[in-house]
Parts: C-alpha cells; structure tokens; sequence
C-alpha cells in the first residue's frame, strides 16, 4: 500500500504544478507589477487554483502515509518521477521546448537521487 500512496503523490504533485501553470498562463495578468494584494486575492480564489492547492496537501497527506510504512531512503528517489512528468506534460500541453540540456539535466536528477538513495551512510 505504501507504492499506492507514492503514485498519488507523484501524481497530485504533478496535477498540481501544471494547473497552476495553466491559471497563470491564463491569469498572469493578475500577477503582473506592481502586484496588487487584491489581485493575488483574486488569483487564490480560483477554483483551479484552489484545486491544485488541495491536490498539494492531498499528496502530502499521501506522502506521510508512505513514509510512515517506508524508510524515506527508499521512497524518496521515486520523487525524481516529478521531474520527468511534469517536464514530458508541459511539452505536450503548453509546447515547451524539450531540449538536450533539459532531457540531460532531468535524467541527472533522476540519477542523482536514486545514487544518493543507494548510499549506506
């Protein structure tokens, strides 16, 4: 049960990072200088927003039920799944450019952590 509740992490995670992406692409305007306290008020209250807010808190809910059933050392590496997702997903939703320095560094990350992982210390 505890890989169940990695996967939901990774994925709430994910969901989270790219609608909030999406609601400032769409409502960047909001954001721009000088940033009006009203203005972020007014980005806060939307409910995409607020969905990816509770899709954060949901995957950290997820990710204490995992890491209370697994040493951190373990689970840990599979968070590197985040790099891959969300960079794979703003490609093919938002068009980003995916070039070797970005595939490269996100498989360095990947790696990194999964050596770290490894680690007896």
């Amino acid at each position: 049960m505890s890989y169940v509740f990695i996967a939901l992490t990774i994925l709430l995670t994910v969901y989270g990072q790219l609608i909030l992406k999406w609601q400032v692409g769409v409502h960047g305007h909001l954001l721009a200088a000088p940033l009006q306290p009203l203005n972020l008020v007014q980005l806060l209250l939307k409910p995409w927003v607020i969905s990816a807010f509770a899709a954060a808190f949901g995957a950290s809910l997820c990710w204490m039920a995992a890491i209370s059933k697994l040493p951190i050392s373990r689970a840990y590496p599979y968070m590197a799944i985040n790099f891959f997702l969300v960079a794979l997903l703003a490609v093919a939703i938002f068009h980003e450019q995916l070039d070797g320095y970005k595939i490269a560094g996100t498989l360095i990350i990947m790696l990194g952590v999964v050596v770290l992982s490894r680690s007896v210390a």
